[in-house]
């Protein structure tokens, strides 16, 4: 086993696995900017080094110094949570040249699944379902046009290496398309350093459902059920929830089937999450799949009581699963509260944080790296907490939601509480009846004042 993990990240993730790693005996290390100099990350760990200045290019996302950081500190294994170089082939293959384990993907698993064009190849190959569309990248504009005459309208411009909604867009009609062929380069060149463009065709009133799968070093993959994160705003999920309201044990047991031999066809090591996208008619289609830790693995974990960041770090060193398959037999739901206003277009809201009263009791769970006196950088992602409740019902998960984020209370800043609390509130939410289309026609209602 691992004797010292360096976890390459930051936030609540980075938390999370320090104190699974504590709780094995690991030993930790953690990495910081000076922007996050005072979070608790840094504070919980056994030792802390500091990677570089607040921008994510010159210290998350800095090899070179995680790296040196892991080397002087004797780090034998890196966790990169998600997000910045978790799904980075190069950091990966950097990694094993110096002799130091990534709790991740190998380098040609993240080129296989990562980059999303290949993806898709590789899922035809395995006999997963996928979108019609392009077969991989689009080289110029004319074949963009001929690629969406032969799909049919509508379809969705992706970038190859995209994530996060950035480089996407669905087009109705043929002349939107090269302005929508020119954007989504633009942007996906600025956020990913590459305009890679493939094409699918657009699935109308989708749900996104994923599965959550972890694989071994022999080969062998099982599934642990899905997750529904059909309510997202600008391709960014907002809450999840497990099981699907959607779901039917047919249907999930097709599903299950179909990502762990996408899993094995790859020979994935990992805990990892295909992404699938489903019709009105329970068709399904694989979507992307995801070679890290999700961030909201914790439902998963709440519904069949398996710490996940452990499956990991036992699978990277060595240890083989067992290869049973997982269904939940409670339900759980996730809000992810950002620092954003929901009042005003979700603006984000950096600042400091006054006051913090966490929510708590049965079946409440609170994943956060903030507290009362901590001032939330600008630099990064702004999500600073993901609450969890675990009921026997989907009823009683809401009925506690809306309890825990009553009595969930920050203020110093604006926060997407209110808007979770609205959406358990939603017609449409309490009868599962939403697609990745709910958020378009969700209105904030605003505060009565006082």
């Amino acid at each position: 086993m691992f004797k010292k993990i360096l976890i390459a990240n930051r936030g609540e993730i980075a938390l999370r696995v320090i104190r699974t790693c504590k709780e094995m005996g690991i030993k930790t290390v953690a990495v910081y900017s000076t922007a996050d100099a005072e979070s608790l990350h840094v504070k919980f760990a056994d030792e802390a080094v500091c990677i570089g200045p607040p921008a994510s290019s010159e210290s998350y996302l800095k090899m070179s110094n995680i790296i040196a950081a892991a080397e002087i500190t004797n780090a034998d294994a890196i966790h990169p949570g998600y997000g910045f170089l978790s799904e980075n082939a190069k950091f990966s293959k950097i990694c094993e040249e110096h002799q130091i384990k990534f709790i991740g993907a190998s380098e040609e698993m993240i080129d296989r699944m990562g980059d999303k064009a290949n993806a898709k190849a590789t899922m035809i190959a395995a006999g997963v379902p996928v979108v019609p569309g392009s077969d991989g990248i689009i080289k110029d504009f004319k074949e963009c046009l001929k690629v969406a005459k032969e799909t049919g309208y509508p379809v969705m411009l992706k970038a190859s290496a995209g994530g996060g909604g950035k480089g996407m867009r669905a087009v109705w009609k043929e002349e939107d398309l090269q302005n929508a062929w020119e954007s989504a380069r633009t942007e996906s060149k600025a956020a990913f350093g590459n305009d890679d463009m493939y094409m699918e065709k657009l699935i109308e009133e989708p749900r996104h459902i994923e599965i959550q799968i972890v694989g071994d070093s022999t080969g062998k993959a099982c599934h642990l059920s899905e997750r529904d994160c059909s309510v997202q705003r600008r391709h960014q999920k907002l809450t999840e929830e497990v099981p699907s309201p959607f779901m039917t044990t047919a249907l999930r047991k097709k599903m299950g089937e179909a990502a762990v031999k996408a899993a094995e066809y790859i020979k994935y090591e990992g805990a990892g999450t295909v992404e699938f996208l489903v019709d009105k008619h329970r068709n399904f289609y694989f979507m992307e799949m995801n070679t890290r830790i999700q961030v909201e693995h914790p439902i998963t974990e709440q519904v069949i009581d398996f710490d996940l960041i452990r499956e990991q770090i036992l699978v990277a060193a060595g240890v083989p699963i067992s290869g049973k398959n997982y269904t939940p037999n409670l339900h759980s739901i996730e809000c992810r509260i950002n620092a954003e206003d929901p009042y005003n277009d979700f603006r984000p809201s950096p600042g400091k944080i006054t006051t913090l009263h966490a929510p708590g009791g049965h079946g409440v769970r609170l994943d956060t790296h903030v507290y009362a006196g901590y001032s939330i950088p600008p630099n990064y992602d702004s999500m600073i907490a993901k609450l969890i409740t675990t009921a026997q019902t989907r009823e009683e998960a809401i009925n506690k939601m809306k309890r825990a984020l009553d009595e969930f209370v920050i203020e110093g800043i604006k926060t997407t509480i209110p808007f979770h609390r609205q959406l358990m509130d939603h017609p449409d939410y309490l009868a599962g009846n939403y697609t990745t289309k709910f958020m378009e026609d969700f209105v904030m209602e605003k505060p009565t004042e006082e």
